[in-house]
Order: structure tokens, then sequence, then C-alpha cells
């Protein structure tokens, strides 16, 4: 999260996943003002997790610079563009009520 803040991503959101699903141990939802940005910020993390993790992640959506989607094993990143992530909310599957972000 923190390459995210530095990066000028908005509205960070960290969802815990463990006991909820076998996919990952955590949920990262940003969003970036726009294409360009939502793919520099994939970039970004696409290269952090390999310089400094070795890890090798999975990529969807680069391309488009909509939605994009990076997974990293234990960590799943999507990152949106603000008009995609409100129209499938996708925080508000995963988040417990208790932690959802007050309208």
């Amino acid at each position: 999260m923190t390459t995210l803040s530095e990066e000028k991503a908005e509205d960070i959101v960290e969802i815990d996943l463990r006991g909820k699903s076998e996919m990952g141990d955590y949920m990262v939802v940003a969003s970036g003002r726009s294409t360009r940005q939502v793919s520099a910020l994939a970039d970004k993390i696409i290269e952090k997790a390999k310089s400094e993790a070795n890890v090798f992640s999975r990529v969807e959506g680069k391309a488009t610079g909509d939605w994009v989607l990076i997974d990293t094993g234990d960590v799943i990143v999507h990152l949106f563009r603000p008009e995609v992530r409100d129209f499938y909310q996708i925080e508000k599957m995963w988040m417990d009520p208790a932690d959802a972000p007050k309208a």
C-alpha cells in the first residue's frame, strides 16, 4: 500500500480475506484518475513485487487501464478508474459491513 500512496493512488482500501477466500490473504482496491495512471500504478506494483519479493505477478486488464487485476499470490490488487470502481463496487462484496466506508 505504501507504493500506491507514494504514486498518488486514491481511495486505497485493504481487505482481509483470510477465512473468507482461498484465493489470497488480502485484497487491495485503489483508484487512479485516468487509464494512464491506472496502468502506471500497475507497472509500479508489478515491478516492486518482482524486485523486492521475487514474485512474478499475473496481470489482467493492463492494456485497457480501466480495471487492472494484479495477482501476487497472497495479495490481490484491483486498480480502477473511479467510474469503473463505482460501477462494480467490488469492495462491498468482500468487506465486513462494519468496515465499509460510510456514504
